[in-house]
């Protein structure tokens, strides 16, 4: 069949099999609260339904007092360590902190300075692609989404493998470690062949340095001329600290338990955390923010106003404003209440680079709709608990005062993401137990079959 007939049944047939489609999916609302539906494995007032364990990641929002849920500030914590003590040890020093990271997080302890030397030399040797792998991958098909990019270069990296079923500790740790390692090359590549075939720039593809870290690799992959200031390396590595791991619940994290259940390679896994990754709930917030913000920026006439601030957000909640979905980007989520400790830690950080750029005038704005949003979200709408902002509510900013394209937001939270999904997959491999299925309860109407004639 030709493409033009192709064309004509695809126009005839697939509106009414799509309304068909959606018609016979839908399932009345009310059957979730008769059954008790955990609908996002959470009850209605946001106590999670516990699916697993994990030594890896916790996120701590509140305390329980006689059975009933007190918000406290957020805190996030690694293998045991509070984030900001992690943070506050590598700043004070004036180190990077990313490797650090992924070392703890994989290893469950804190890598003595030798360890870590030796770490960053064996990840460095790792970032190196299959000959003609960009030419033939990456530079002769262009993707418009760098985390199709990802998600494709992963899988073909699987026909590199010579074992890449080989489910032991051992070698799911060398392939997490060159994922680890290749992931910076794969994004960054990915959209210097979108930029230079999509939108007719000249075409840079700089060898990553075995001598620097991946911040400061991708600042040098990605920027024509590889240069870049200590500040504007020091807070990307904070920014892939702070999203390389949040709990085995967030999405990604809790497919990668799902799918290394199955028993599948290493491969499969990741690209498949990278799926939940793009999913605009879970990954994608942050370039909504940068474009709330410049929606904000055009609308609101006095910065310093924060009447006629508030007054913008109430018509952004009530879809009458920006992209009219009702939701202002960046402020609220699914476990933290009174503060994100990642977002109090980036802001804080953020201050310094918008100073360093000539930007104080939009960092007071940020700060101005972070604290009138919760007050606007309680007011006009019903919630169980508190809203504050989230990471995505500064980490979309720092990278666009970082020069970072859009396209590589939420790249960039997978290149640091994927220590948490590594550390997760082996954490699953060395627990095997049985597959992970979860209930589901039929409600389907019973029905008799029919002969065709008689339908």
């Amino acid at each position: 069949m030709g493409s033009f007939e192709a064309k004509e049944l695809e126009v005839k047939m697939l509106p009414a099999l799509s309304a068909m489609a959606e018609q016979n999916s839908l399932i009345d609302p009310e059957l979730y609260s008769k059954y008790v539906v955990k609908r996002g494995l959470r009850d209605i007032d946001g106590w999670g339904v516990l699916v697993g364990l994990t030594e890896i990641g916790e996120v701590h929002s509140y305390i329980t007092d006689e059975n009933e849920m007190v918000p406290v500030p957020g805190r996030l914590i690694y293998r045991g360590i509070d984030i900001n003590d992690i943070v506050n040890g590598f700043l004070t020093e004036g180190r990077y902190g990313f490797e650090e990271s992924c070392y703890l997080l994989l290893f469950g302890k804190l890598p003595r300075r030798e360890q870590l030397e030796d770490f960053k030399q064996l990840l460095a040797s790792y970032q190196n692609l299959p000959g003609y792998f960009v030419s033939d991958m990456i530079l002769k098909a262009p993707s418009k989404d760098m985390m199709v990019v990802l998600a494709r270069s992963v899988l073909a990296l699987y026909s590199f493998d010579d074992r890449a079923d080989d489910t032991s500790v051992e070698n799911v740790l060398r392939q997490c470690l060159q994922l680890i390692a290749c992931f910076p090359l794969l994004a960054v590549y990915g959209y210097q062949a979108f930029s230079h075939y999509h939108g007719n720039n000249s075409l840079y593809i700089h060898s990553p340095r075995p001598d620097l870290g991946i911040a400061e690799n991708i600042l040098h992959m990605l920027r024509p001329n590889s240069e870049y200031s200590r500040l504007e390396a020091t807070l990307l590595d904070l920014a892939l600290v702070l999203h390389a791991e949040h709990g085995g619940g967030n999405n990604s994290s809790f497919v990668t338990h799902v799918v290394t259940s199955s028993g599948t390679d290493t491969y499969s896994v990741i690209a498949a955390a990278l799926g939940a990754l793009k999913g605009p709930r879970h990954g994608g917030a942050n370039h909504k923010v940068v474009q709330m913000m410049a929606d904000i920026k055009q609308q609101v006439n006095n910065w310093d106003d924060e009447e006629e601030i508030a007054a913008y957000l109430i018509k952004i909640l009530n879809e009458e404003a920006f992209d009219r979905t009702g939701k202002i980007y960046g402020i609220g989520h699914a476990v933290y209440s009174i503060s994100d400790p990642r977002a109090v830690i980036l802001k804080c950080q953020a201050a310094r680079l918008a100073g360093e750029k000539g930007l104080e005038d939009e960092f007071k704005l940020y700060e101005k709709v972070e604290k009138l949003a919760p007050a606007v979200i309680s007011e006009y709408r019903q919630i169980y608990k508190g809203v504050s902002a989230n990471v995505d509510f500064y980490s979309g900013f720092v990278y666009s005062m970082l020069n970072i394209p859009p396209e590589l937001y939420t790249p960039i939270f997978a290149i640091a993401r994927i220590a948490g999904w590594s550390a997760h997959r082996i954490e699953e491999i060395v627990n095997a137990g049985k597959i992970m299925r979860p209930a589901y309860k039929s409600v389907a109407i019973r029905s008799k079959y029919m002969a065709l004639d008689e339908r």
